[in-house]
């Protein structure tokens, strides 16, 4: 591991008034034990590791990424708000330089909140992660920024928010979808017509080891990192790819995620999905923390910690090292993929039917792009959900350029009312929300 320590800021919320059911996985002890834990290994007394309370995060900090159905204050909750501004909190301080890096111990989590909400999906009600991701830009100008996403399951969320965003790489390792929710996260989800590329999925066969996760860091991760060269590098941090983790079936362990954490160095941190309480948690925390702050780890381990007991078959293996192949020569072509791609018109569109599993909402969307050479292009979406809400929304990307931003105020300004239940207009270049 590095030698080199570094400041590291760390940010607590457990959320006491919000749980699913007071025995839901997604609860505040998640993150008790992991403060217990931390205490007692006395990190706090080291001089390069200082705690900072979170902060609230605004409707309007909701409104930059979100289109909440009918508004921001009926989808969330204030520990929603205490959650994303304390991942907003970990960012200004390492914005500031306060710290060398941050890590955000939060919940409620996010990264399944994808961009229109209608209710809350996989226990996500709004996406912390791209909430902050949008404060940085709109605080401290454009940025690159990549999210490398750890968690077990796909972040389709994530990946739905920034699907047409060529300034953001979307990098998502997890257990194959194939044999957990949502079912999503597939190599050939590559992102859209103006960002083809900058969405890269790695499922893992089931029992993939810390072997397999650092090998797709290795040869991967990290080298698709090196050719986008980000501003900024955050970590998505789930944990319950975990061998102890209850609603998963991966075989990683708090020293695995304490190296990737180490090779990878986010900028940020925010924890995501974990539900181990006690036997994992609180171990693979504090080994992030100290992997984080460049000081030993190489001591954390949980109890019960065998690693013959959890060590991935030669077969796991073949399979990893074949996928991670297929998927770097993906991206090295991107290009020619987007060329054959945008044949055909000036707009792309796709349907979606999406499932709100924690509040039982059913959802279809359609979504149009403009296929556009000189920014994220202008956004369109037609959304009719099982509560009767039925909404039309017009995105105007970030860095927008004069046609998309034209073409976008005047299908906003000649979309009658009555027509829909809301109709929408976010403008990320010039922070503007409006409905009517």
């Amino acid at each position: 591991m590095s030698d080199s320590k570094r400041k590291t800021g760390l940010i607590f919320f457990p959320a006491f008034d919000w749980a699913i059911s007071p025995t839901h996985p997604e609860r505040e002890e998640r993150l008790l034990y992991t403060q217990d834990q931390v205490f007692e290994e006395g990190l706090l007394d080291l001089d390069n590791i200082v705690e900072f309370k979170p902060g609230l995060a605004t409707t309007q900090d909701i409104n930059r990424v979100h289109i909440c159905v009918p508004d921001a204050p009926s989808v969330i909750t204030q520990s929603h708000l205490i959650s994303a501004g304390g991942a907003i909190t970990a960012a200004e301080k390492v914005m500031q330089k306060e710290v060398d890096n941050a890590f955000a111990i939060v919940r409620p989590p996010g990264h399944h909140a994808m961009r229109v909400v209608h209710g809350a999906r996989g226990f996500c009600n709004i996406n912390i992660e791209a909430i902050m991701v949008e404060y940085i830009r709109h605080k401290y100008g454009p940025k690159k920024i990549a999210i490398v996403d750890t968690d077990c399951h796909h972040g389709d969320g994530s990946q739905d928010i920034f699907w047409h965003d060529p300034n953001t790489l979307y990098i998502s390792v997890h257990q194959d979808g194939r044999t957990i929710f949502p079912g999503s996260g597939f190599p050939d989800e590559f992102g859209g017509p103006n960002a083809l590329g900058y969405t890269i999925n790695m499922p893992f066969p089931t029992n993939t080891s810390d072997e397999g996760f650092l090998f797709t860091l290795d040869n991967l991760i990290l080298p698709i990192l090196d050719e986008f060269k980000p501003d900024l590098i955050i970590n998505s941090a789930g944990q319950d790819n975990h061998y102890g983790d209850p609603i998963t079936d991966m075989s990683c362990s708090a020293q695995g995620y304490a190296i990737l954490n180490d090779r990878l160095s986010p900028d940020i941190a925010v924890l995501e999905g974990g539900y181990s309480i006690e036997s994992a948690l609180p171990y693979t925390n504090v080994g992030i923390i100290l992997a984080m702050a460049g000081i030993d780890y190489s001591h954390v381990t949980e109890p019960d910690y065998n690693p013959e007991a959890i060590r991935q078959t030669p077969r796991i293996t073949q399979q990893i090292e074949q996928q991670v192949s297929y998927i770097y020569n993906l991206w090295k072509n991107r290009e020619s993929q987007r060329a054959e791609l945008i044949k055909g018109g000036e707009y792309l569109r796709r349907d979606k039917g999406i499932f709100y599993d924690t509040d039982g909402i059913s959802e279809h969307q359609e979504e149009t792009v403009r296929i556009c050479n000189e920014c994220g292009g202008l956004i369109t979406i037609r959304s009719k959900a099982s509560t009767g809400n039925n909404i039309f929304a017009v995105v105007i990307p970030g860095q927008s350029c004069p046609t998309c931003r034209e073409k976008g105020e005047k299908i906003f300004k000649s979309t009658a009312e009555g027509s829909y239940n809301y109709i929408y207009f976010q403008d990320r270049d010039r922070d503007i929300f409006l409905v009517k």
